[in-house]
Formats: C-alpha cells, structure tokens, sequence
C-alpha cells in the first residue's frame, strides 16, 4: 500500500532547528502548512531553493545575494516581489547567512501568517541541508511484506508464501554473519530516481518471529553487528513451494525476472522450495552472482556463448 508523505512547517522546523541554528522569527500560526510528496513531481514548484520569483518554492532561502537584490528594488517593485513571493503555496522563509530580514519582509510574514526563520549558516548549506532532508522525509514509501536483510553488503527482500520458512532463513543467514534489518513489514522509500530505500517500522526494529521459537530479539542474541537500520533494495529472492503453481522456473535464467516497486524495476530470484536444499547457501550465491552480473559478468551468457562456438566447430 503506498501512502502521501507529508511534513509540516513545525516538524521541518523542529528537526533541523539545531543542525541550521533556526531562529523563528514570525509567523509562528503559519505552522501547521505542510510539504507531501506530490510536490517532487511538480516541475514548476520545487519544494526548496534560493530566491524564485517566476517559480515560487515552497521553501524559499534568502542569502546574501538575494537581500542584497531585493535591497537595490525600490519600494514598489519590493512590493510586488513580495506579493508575489508570499503566494498560496509558500510554506516557509529562511533568511541565511545571519542576514537581517527588512521591515517589510518581516511584515509581510507576519500579516500572511507565513513562517520566517533566520539561520547563521551559508545559504548553500541551508538549501543542501534541508534539500536532503525533505527528499528523504517526501519520498513515495509502500510497505510490502517479507523479511530484509544484507547479505554480503547487499539489500535482499526475501518473500513467498505463508510458512516457507522465510524466518527460518534469515535466522539462519543471521548466524552466518549477515543482518536484519527488517521482518515481516517492509518500508521502501523512493529516495533517489533508480533507489529504492529499505527500513523497519520503529515498533518492529530488532524483532524477528520463527515458528516454534516466537519472537526472537536478533539484536539482543547475536549482537549490534546483527541488525541494520536500513539498507538500498538491490535483489528479491522469491521462495517458491514445489507444486504452488504460477509460471514454471526458468532454470537458466534465460530472461531477467523484475518486480516493479514504486516504479522501479527489481531484480528477482526464484528459488524453489525443497527439503533437503541449503536456502542459505542458495541466497548468498545468489547474492554474489547479482554482483558478478552488475560488473558485467554473466555466467548463462558465457554458457550460452561456448555453446553456440562448439556448435559452429562441429559443423
């Protein structure tokens, strides 16, 4: 299920308040306007940058050049600047670089209940800073079920069916020196135009649920170096019961498998189910093959090629 993200002035605020040194000067009703996720994809309304009168932000940052050219503007064309500037889809003001905001921009805050911080840091700093933090905190975000772990400094979402012994893989893989980051609810977040951010909600961190065991905390067991905050999804490994249906397993992998995530395609393993078989082994070989591949090496195009020459020999 995707959901809207969305970020209130109070919280933007609240959470960079000691990182930028934010002052809030007026404007202080204007709180509760909020930045979503919808945003990132207007073209003409990014959620922040410095000065823009033909493309408003809805964060707008004010260093030193652009006082020093709202200054040289006299008192009318400052006030259109500023009429325009204080629209229906401004959220909030940053004047940086310990700049002093003029009387009119000050009045102009206060009269359209727009929230107006001051900071000490460079305006490039300002932009750059709470550019990545909206980024992170705007980003399109579903959660899909299954568990996620780093296997070989790899981003894997292990998934399948009820009781095919998902948990009992990650426990296992857990064990073997790779970590958790995240059972059973998954949270990916859109952070970058070809990433896909993987993390555990706050109430599940640490915890993962083996049948006949319960629920283990792999922090408290196995130590700090055994879980993840969070990690890029890189490869699905889909754990397939013999005889469950569906489309037969490619067993050369002739033609690349992907799940569409919020966009973006995913590379995507099927390993079947069977008793007897080291999943554990099978996912880190996975694992590996997935990186030899992102170098440019593949195993079943080599196959495939020493085929094709030995045939041309023999005839």
């Amino acid at each position: 299920m995707d959901s809207l993200s969305i970020v209130t002035v109070d919280k933007l605020f609240r959470e960079n308040v000691d990182a930028l040194d934010l002052v809030w000067i007026t404007g202080q009703d204007g709180g509760r306007r909020s930045l979503t996720s919808e945003a990132l994809h207007i073209t003409s309304l990014a959620p922040i940058g410095h000065l823009n009168l033909v493309h408003p932000n809805r964060v707008q940052v004010l260093g030193g050049a652009e006082m020093d050219y709202l200054r040289k503007l006299s008192e009318d064309a400052l006030e259109e600047a500023l009429h325009h500037l204080f629209s229906e889809e401004l959220a909030a003001v940053v004047v940086a670089e310990g700049e002093e905001p003029p009387k009119v921009l000050l009045e102009t805050a206060s009269r359209t209940d727009t929230p107006l911080f001051i900071s000490s840091h460079p305006s490039p700093a300002v932009v750059s800073h709470l550019g990545h933090y909206l980024m992170q905190n705007l980003a399109e975000t579903t959660v899909v079920h299954g568990v996620f772990m780093e296997v070989n400094g790899v981003g894997v979402l292990i998934q399948g069916e009820a009781a095919v012994g998902k948990s009992e893989l990650a426990l296992e893989l857990v064990t073997r020196g790779h970590r958790l980051i995240a059972d059973d609810a998954v949270e990916l977040r859109h952070v970058a135009p070809d990433t896909l951010e993987g993390n555990c909600p706050p109430m599940l961190r640490d915890f993962l649920e083996v049948r006949g065991l319960g629920i283990l905390n792999i922090r408290s067991l196995f130590g700090e170096t055994a879980v993840k905050f969070k990690k890029n999804l890189k490869l699905i490994v889909q754990l397939v019961k013999p005889g469950s249906g569906g489309e037969p397993l490619n067993r050369l992998d002739m033609e690349a498998s992907n799940t569409n995530i919020l966009g973006l395609d995913v590379l995507t393993v099927r390993i079947p189910v069977a008793a007897g078989r080291n999943l554990a082994v099978l996912v880190e070989v996975a694992v590996r093959n997935h990186i030899l591949k992102s170098r440019g090496i593949d195993p079943t195009a080599e196959l495939v090629a020493r085929q094709h020459a030995f045939m041309q020999e023999e005839s």
